[in-house]
């Protein structure tokens, strides 16, 4: 079949072309954009996670994988609306109502939960003092414990396949 796709990559054009949806395609963009950003980011810091920690066996070898499993867990929900569409485009040749929509929005919720998390997360030597509109939520943002800044991309993550279960 000349419109099936061969793996994670090839699903990214084959899920673009499949959809009528226009928050989907921007997705599709967006999301394929950060997932390359994102895998670069994490396997050059893992390299230099290795180079840093080389001479040196037990938790240091955890924390090296403990580092690319973290990054697995943030490639992933990126990637996976777009592998759900594109199967659902596949197997039933198109797809009625809000699936792709939907799918793309819990896409973005994602992404917005990342940044949310890492503006969470950020040592309090390293915080600015907040200006602008969004100064207050920032600023609550940094009040909260760096632990916390897991808890908006897990959430997120999760909701993805609950959307998926929820409109197909």
């Amino acid at each position: 079949m000349a419109d099936d796709y061969g793996g994670v990559v090839g699903a990214f054009p084959y899920a673009f072309r499949a959809s009528d949806s226009r928050l989907f395609r921007s997705y599709v963009v967006l999301g394929g954009l950060l997932t390359l950003a994102v895998g670069l980011l994490f396997v050059t810091a893992l390299v230099a996670v290795i180079a840093n920690t080389t001479g040196g066996g037990g938790t240091l070898t955890l924390s090296r994988s403990f580092f690319a499993v973290v990054g697995l867990f943030v490639v992933v929900p990126l990637v996976a609306p777009v592998l759900f569409v594109a199967r659902r485009h596949r197997r039933e040749g198109g797809s009625e109502g809000p699936y792709d929509a939907a799918l793309a929005a819990t896409g973005y919720v994602f992404v917005l939960s990342l940044y949310v998390g890492l503006v969470a997360s950020v040592p309090p030597d390293q915080q600015t003092t907040p200006t602008g509109a969004l100064a207050p939520l920032i600023a609550a943002l940094y009040a909260l414990p760096q632990v916390a800044g897991v808890v908006p991309p897990l959430v997120a993550a999760l909701f993805v396949p609950v959307c998926h279960r929820l409109f197909r």
